[in-house]
């Protein structure tokens, strides 16, 4: 019996071993290289999801109060990421280089929290291999680039939608993208992001891996725009 179970411990670490190398052969080899990176992400937010969400946790913390006052905010930029094919670089440098204040102040109008826009800045503002005048440049280019559909700008009533629904809108809001280079996400009830794949010159472009996690409801609460 002792025998039987020194080898049932062996076969278990060698299986830990196995586990760990498969994990670490999955990892890019680029791993957190800043600059070596395959395309973005621009990960929209539909901010009245995230403002309830928050105040059901009891959130009431300062990037909530920024975010979720009185103005009314619709989709609003969480983030834009560098992704590889499979996976994505993040904090590609420790200690990441301080974000000038000028530099967060600007952006608010699109990332109405600033500490949403030094956490995105060191998290993958740091992968992009670009300064942070030129991360931040980007982010405001790959807004412009995707045009919002005029029905989810004002909308003032909640809204229920199936998530190939609003991809659909997207699509025909915006000529060029297709169903391989968007993906919506959500929580257990309501709408949180929309996701649009983007080459590094900020061209829509096809992301299986992105579209792989995308929400898996039939139907996504879109809470009404605040003041709706």
């Amino acid at each position: 019996m002792p025998r039987l179970v020194t080898i049932s411990r062996f076969l278990i670490s060698v299986a830990f071993v196995l586990c760990g190398a498969m994990g670490a052969s999955a990892q890019d080899r680029r791993q957190n290289a800043p600059g070596e990176f395959d395309f973005y992400v621009l990960s929209l937010s539909w901010s009245p999801s995230f403002c309830e969400a928050a105040s059901e946790r009891g959130n009431n913390g300062r990037g909530t109060q920024a975010q979720c006052g009185g103005r009314p905010y619709s989709f609003v930029v969480h983030g834009l990421w560098p992704q590889y094919e499979r996976g994505f670089p993040e904090y590609c440098q420790r200690p990441s280089p301080r974000l000038a204040r000028n530099i967060m102040t600007s952006m608010l109008d699109l990332m109405p929290a600033p500490g949403l826009i030094y956490n995105e800045w060191d998290k993958h503002g740091t992968c992009s291999g670009l300064g942070e005048r030129a991360y931040f440049e980007a982010i405001r280019k790959a807004r412009a680039a995707v045009k919002i559909p005029e029905e989810f700008l004002q909308l003032t009533e909640p809204k229920t939608i199936a998530p190939d629904e609003l991809e659909t809108a997207f699509i025909k809001a915006n000529p060029g993208l297709s169903n391989s280079a968007i993906s919506v996400t959500c929580d257990s009830k309501r709408l949180s992001e929309v996701r649009i794949c983007l080459s590094k010159d900020l061209q829509f472009r096809s992301c299986e891996e992105i579209d792989r996690r995308a929400c898996r409801r039939d139907q996504v609460l879109m809470p009404p725009v605040r003041g709706g």
